[in-house]
């Protein structure tokens, strides 16, 4: 028996219950008089059945009922169901799939984690070392779960578990595109990007015998979808996500203090130190304004350097350096344009402007200066760092 404790809690907590269905009349009746034993805030999305769920939705007539006609994902139908949740002013949904593999009685799980846990979307991890837990599952889940830390950082057991806990109130300002099974990586991962946390807590999980087990998961299609969106996301991962972040963590430091960090660091080749700052010194001077930084810091990931020396050698070009390295630029560039270049005195206003209106002259100089300034700065970081271990050797002092 369900105590009045619980059913309190999910008022209290603004908690509903979300089923999104789609041709599980088999199991939906005992799935959905489970779940109201512990609240009557339950949503239902019938994602266009075509069996006889609407004749069984019939005989719970307390709960909230969503119906279309043609059957458009199991992603649509949980997104329809969040918008009807915050329509309601609910604050959260616990989604829990309709095929009787979930219990209701881990319902309780979800709460007692909120309470330390009260902006977080909570995974229901199953055990997927179960036996019965099909083994293309476990695979795929595995599979998943590492993609997911590619993306994300964050390492979690169960990214394909539809028993989860979401709060919708902090996910209607993010746009989704997906519609299918791949939803449930996608939110996931844009939540993730958001700096809504994710958890977890263990739940136990049902599969029927192979002969009974109903599944919509079409292993061709679905596949396909989900290994395209995991590509799309890798890649904004990689070009935006990833450099956005750790700029973040290194504008809450110091410059003088990472440079210190970084370039004493002993585990790390002396050659990779420099060639991070002869690199970060050229991308802060080439002319790709706007988007130096993160080019800067997305070849450094992809080329293994050192990601924070890098990116101090690149803030070069912050504001009062800039007339400078545009004067030099344009006046490395008149080297190479002989009777055409264009002279101007650092006493004009250098602006990129003036450098649009001789732009061959300066692209050709800053790339050039570019080169030029990060070879000497690496050879003279190299020489230098060679030189203070020197000095650090007992004896050579007296020498």
């Amino acid at each position: 028996m369900v105590s009045a404790g619980i059913r309190t809690l999910f008022k209290k907590n603004k908690i509903g219950v979300l089923l999104p269905t789609y041709n599980n009349a088999q199991t939906l009746g005992s799935v959905l008089s489970s779940v109201l034993e512990y609240t009557d805030q339950v949503i239902v999305v019938n994602d266009g059945s075509t069996d006889t769920t609407l004749e069984i939705l019939k005989q719970f007539p307390q709960i909230d009922l969503i119906s279309y006609p043609a059957n458009l994902g199991k992603g649509f139908a949980l997104r329809k169901g969040f918008q009807r949740a915050v329509e309601a002013g609910y604050d959260y949904v616990i989604s829990i799939d309709s095929d009787g593999q979930h219990y209701a009685d881990d319902l309780p799980l979800f709460l007692d984690k909120l309470d330390t846990n009260p902006s977080a979307i909570i995974i229901g991890v199953r055990n997927m070392d179960h036996a019965s837990v099909p083994g293309k599952s476990s695979f795929g889940n595995k599979s998943s779960s590492f993609w997911f830390w590619v993306m994300t950082g964050l390492k979690m057991n169960d990214t394909q578990s539809g028993y989860r806990l979401y709060p919708v109130g902090q996910l209607k300002d993010i746009r989704f595109i997906t519609r299918k099974f791949e939803f449930e990586i996608e939110v996931l991962v844009l939540s993730a990007w958001r700096g809504i946390t994710i958890t977890e807590v263990p739940i136990r999980v049902f599969y029927p015998e192979k002969g009974k087990r109903i599944s919509h998961f079409r292993p061709l299609i679905d596949v396909l979808r989900i290994i395209f969106m995991n590509v799309i996301l890798v890649l904004i991962a990689s070009a935006y996500i990833k450099p956005r972040d750790f700029l973040r963590r290194i504008k809450q430091k110091q410059h003088g203090q990472i440079l210190r960090e970084q370039l004493f660091n002993p585990g790390e080749p002396d050659w990779i130190k420099a060639f991070s700052i002869g690199f970060g010194i050229f991308m802060g001077i080439v002319p790709l304004w706007g988007f130096q930084m993160v080019i800067a810091l997305f070849l450094s990931v992809l080329f293994r350097l050192n990601k924070a020396l890098v990116i101090v050698a690149a803030n070069i070009s912050i504001p009062p350096m800039i007339p400078l390295i545009l004067f030099l630029s344009h006046l490395t560039g008149a080297l190479w344009m002989g009777s055409r270049a264009q002279h101007i005195s650092f006493s004009q206003e250098i602006t990129l402007e003036l450098m649009e209106n001789n732009s061959i002259q300066y692209v050709l100089g800053a790339v050039t200066l570019a080169l030029a300034a990060g070879m000497m700065f690496g050879g003279l970081t190299y020489l230098g760092l060679k030189l203070f271990k020197r000095s650090e050797k007992p004896g050579l002092s007296n020498v």
